[in-house]
């Protein structure tokens, strides 16, 4: 498979700037991978293709407000800070990308805030783009990270061309989000709502729930023709045992077992045994899927509509076969799915 096999038009206006207005009720195309069928629903109706003792495995990774904005000493040049990782906790230390990355060279002092409250140091060059940053701050540890949040904001990524509002805080994350370290969210979980959780839950479908920190690497673009030579960068992952054993037992009896979202399909691929059963983990993976792949765990899957070339719609397509989602897709161009990180969904069984 190559890059250009991935590329399709994608009128402008499909990309979605705003979330539906409840979370539920975004629009699901259902691919039935079997029958070659596509249905148009809406996410609620998600409840339908689920029975008792059925599994959604959840990734509860919680997005921090990864964005900041300060000034440059002497010049007061504005500049973006997106943090990606913390370091050191000790030190202060974050991996972080700076724009405009030109003007800022390592030994720079940037400030942030009205009263310039917090302070950092460029002390190393990673890439590019890629600085690292030590936080000059009194405090503890702990108002430090309160000091962060408070000037940090929602990182809504750069397709979404407007500014940030106070909606967004809570839009773009999942109601189950608990554990903070992702700079992006698993998108397919933003169309769940307390209510059809409830429902599901009621009907008796279960939930696994595990970990992807989702870092930007899974929105770099693909520069490489060939697929084989495109590298992904390393995000942390987290399988409890507990979820693994859920997965497995629901494998055993042949539930359905769907993974809600390309990082948990990432996930829970990085895991598996010999004998094709979910492995717990806890650790890094930078595993790249695309067609052909061999699926072990989940045997449905629920996803957002992805960009061309991205390395999102190369998993899609080795999961739903690739001429299927080609298909798809045209027909979704068609019937004016809405796409991207506050779009549409996808449901392929």
């Amino acid at each position: 498979m190559k890059l250009s096999n991935f590329d399709f038009e994608l009128p402008e206006e499909l990309l979605a700037e705003y979330p539906a207005e409840h979370r539920d009720e975004s629009r699901l195309m259902v691919l039935n991978r079997e029958k070659q069928t596509i249905e148009h629903k809406l996410f609620k109706d998600v409840i339908d293709y689920f029975e008792e003792g059925d599994v959604m495995m959840l990734n509860n990774t919680k997005v921090f407000p990864a964005r900041m904005f300060g000034n440059k000493e002497k010049t007061g040049a504005r500049i973006e800070v997106f943090l990606l990782r913390e370091l050191n906790a000790e030190n202060r230390l974050w991996d972080v990308l700076v724009d405009p990355a030109r003007k800022i060279r390592i030994g720079n002092k940037l400030f942030f805030g009205e009263d310039d409250s917090l302070v950092a140091e460029v002390i190393d060059n990673t890439t590019s783009r890629g600085r690292t940053l030590r936080f000059l701050y009194d405090g503890s540890y702990e108002a430090f990270r309160e000091k962060l949040l408070e000037l940090g904001q929602t990182p809504l990524p750069k397709y979404i061309n407007r500014e940030v509002e106070a909606s967004d805080e809570e839009r773009y994350q999942t109601i189950y989000a608990k554990h903070e370290g992702a700079v992006a969210a698993p998108t397919a979980g933003l169309h769940f709502s307390k209510h059809l959780l409830k429902r599901l839950e009621i009907k008796g479908v279960d939930f696994a729930e595990m970990t992807l920190h989702v870092g930007l690497g899974t929105f770099s673009a693909v520069e490489v023709e060939d697929l084989s030579k495109h590298k992904m960068d390393s995000e942390q992952i987290i399988i409890p045992a507990n979820a693994a054993d859920k997965i497995n037992q629901a494998k055993k009896e042949k539930r359905r077992v769907c993974a809600v979202g390309t990082t948990v399909m990432r996930t829970v691929e990085s895991s598996v045994s010999s004998n094709a059963e979910l492995n717990p983990f806890e650790g890094w993976t930078n595993k790249f899927i695309f067609p052909p792949f061999d699926f072990s765990i989940a045997n449905a899957m629920i996803t957002n509509f992805h960009t061309p070339k991205s390395t999102l719609m190369m998993m899609t397509a080795a999961f739903a076969g690739y001429d299927f989602l080609m298909e798809a897709y045209k027909e979704a161009v068609k019937e004016k799915y809405r796409f991207y990180s506050y779009g549409d969904a996808m449901l392929i069984i």
